[in-house]
């Protein structure tokens, strides 16, 4: 039985592409489909919901160099950004639901249901904990979620593993090779783009970093160690490895390391740490096609939701085909411009295809463009 908080299902209305929106999960779950069809604001979405219950949401708009006109949709006339976010536990529903405010960049109401139970509610300028007897006017400003300003002392447990869960989902979205170089004493979190990743490996403890190389090594068999030296007096951390060749060891600096080899360190790095979910955009950028098995091995096993975009068929050709019915999701247009999602081998032509083929071998095969007007048929059939 499932220990933990896990995503069911999310729906948006009134961000950027996502008009009444709503996406599917799975443990593990990869988005295809046409560029610009919205996978990766698909997973903005997922970091805007996590960044609701940490609040701040300035300097997130600021990470992302975006401003808050830039969230709401040009295709519809709703202000606000509403929002529904479905969660199981231990096979109890969870639900939070929600409407965004662009101009105060806070949640003007929200409600969290755990069990059909009532937890928080924020409605009318006040807000309400019934199980903790807590009833109350907002008299103190915030953004995001109330719960970036409520205390845990505040909150029954079941909001607090709700927080929580939140709060450890990792987006890793706009990795970015130059981020990934940074070598600036930064914190202990990855950080927007990867831009803490030597910070980060810095501050791993001996079993993480052990796990860190013994992942690596089996991508890079040369490679026999990775370290990340503070250097106090420059206020820097050096990243550098150190692969063995026969008998003679070379040591490279993260300014010479290979891009793809930085993008398996903070993707693996990541890894190492507890976590509710974990994001990922075009996860075949810079990296070898012998070496994308693996990778997608250690995603479809990790001890963590993950959700990731591709458009490489290849990333595909190694899920199994239970996990492709489950976790592959088919985003595209409709006839407004809105995004749409549907398990794309829930569409009667894909399930066909997968009966005589891989996951792979049936996308590839497939004009991606002629599916919205077969799941249009559908919907019109539905209906």
């Amino acid at each position: 039985m499932n220990q933990s908080l896990s995503l069911v299902n999310i729906k948006a209305n009134n961000f950027k592409s996502l008009v009444d929106f709503s996406l599917p999960f799975s443990k593990f779950n990869c988005l295809v489909g046409l560029n610009g069809s919205g996978k990766s604001t698909v997973l903005q979405f997922i970091d805007f919901l996590s960044q609701q219950v940490s609040g701040d949401i300035d300097e997130w708009l600021e990470s992302r160099q975006w401003s808050a006109r830039d969230l709401n949709s040009t295709l519809s006339k709703q202000l606000n950004i509403s929002f529904t976010a479905e969660l199981t536990y231990q096979g109890k529903p969870v639900k939070w639901t929600a409407s965004f405010n662009r101009t105060e960049l806070n949640c003007t109401s929200e409600k969290i249901t755990w069990g059909g139970e009532t937890l928080l509610e924020v409605t009318s300028g006040r807000y309400s904990v019934p199980t903790k007897d807590i009833y109350d006017a907002i008299n103190f400003d915030y953004q995001g979620s109330i719960l970036s300003q409520l205390k845990e002392k505040q909150l029954p447990k079941e909001l607090v593993k709700f927080k929580t869960f939140f709060n450890e989902l990792n987006a890793l979205d706009m990795l970015s090779p130059d981020m990934l170089r940074d070598q600036h004493i930064s914190g202990k979190t990855l950080g927007a783009g990867g831009k803490m990743l030597s910070s980060f490996i810095s501050n791993m403890d001996k079993d993480e970093k052990s796990s860190l190389v013994a992942t690596l090594k089996g991508l890079y068999p040369n490679l026999v160690k990775v370290d990340a030296t503070v250097q106090k007096s420059a206020g820097t951390v050096r990243l550098e490895i150190e692969e063995k060749f026969g008998e003679k060891t070379i040591k490279t600096e993260a300014r010479h390391i290979n891009d793809g080899l930085l993008r398996f360190m903070a993707i693996f790095a990541q890894l190492t740490k507890k976590q509710s979910a974990l994001l990922l955009d075009e996860i075949e950028n810079g990296v070898n096609p012998e070496l994308i098995e693996k990778l997608v091995d250690s995603l479809v096993e990790a001890n963590t939701q993950v959700i990731v975009t591709t458009h490489s068929p290849m990333i595909l050709n190694y899920i199994e085909d239970e996990v492709a019915k489950t976790g592959v999701v088919y985003l595209y247009k409709n006839k407004t411009g809105a995004t749409q999602a549907i398990r794309l081998f829930d569409i009667p032509s894909m399930q066909r295809k997968l009966k005589f083929m891989g996951p792979g071998e049936a996308y590839e095969d497939t004009m991606l463009e002629n599916l919205a007007s077969e799941i249009a048929t559908l919907t019109s059939i539905d209906s």
